[in-house]
């Protein structure tokens, strides 16, 4: 076969980035009953941006998500934290995304959604979160 009769060589195709490549293990959860200063503190001391309310149940699953945002609002509303719960301010029934959830597909969420996190689950419950930054930060090192 003559050079300019050679097939180009087929580069190797990268695994499709999931995000399991980049959620954060749920180190910190809350209950919908404890107050809203509660989540405040576990936020500050986990260095986390919002929380995942689970049902109590054995389940693990998901039944709301309180981000500092909500605290910002409940605080801007000249309401006490030590006085509100969680459940009275926390985004119910949210989105969530599976581990074999595209990088990309993630991203499309968030965007069509306005959300800057998902909880993601697998088949046990609750498996990570994943922040808009860590989207971000995927998608940017895909291109590179």
């Amino acid at each position: 076969m003559a050079d300019s009769e050679r097939k180009p060589a087929k580069r190797p195709q990268r695994a499709r980035a999931t995000v399991a490549d980049v959620m954060q293990r749920p180190l910190t959860m809350v209950d919908q009953n404890d107050h809203v200063a509660a989540a405040a503190y576990l936020m500050r001391h986990a260095g986390a941006t919002a929380l995942v309310v689970l049902d109590g149940q054995e389940t693990n699953r998901p039944v709301g998500i309180i981000t500092e945002a909500d605290i910002v609002h409940t605080v801007a509303d000249g309401k006490d934290p030590n006085n509100v719960r969680i459940r009275d301010l926390m985004t119910t029934s949210p989105t969530v995304i599976k581990q074999t959830t595209s990088i990309r597909d993630a991203a499309e969420i968030m965007v069509a959604g306005h959300f800057r996190h998902l909880p993601v689950v697998g088949r046990t419950g609750l498996k990570g979160i994943v922040d808009i930054g860590d989207v971000c930060r995927a998608l940017l090192e895909s291109e590179g």
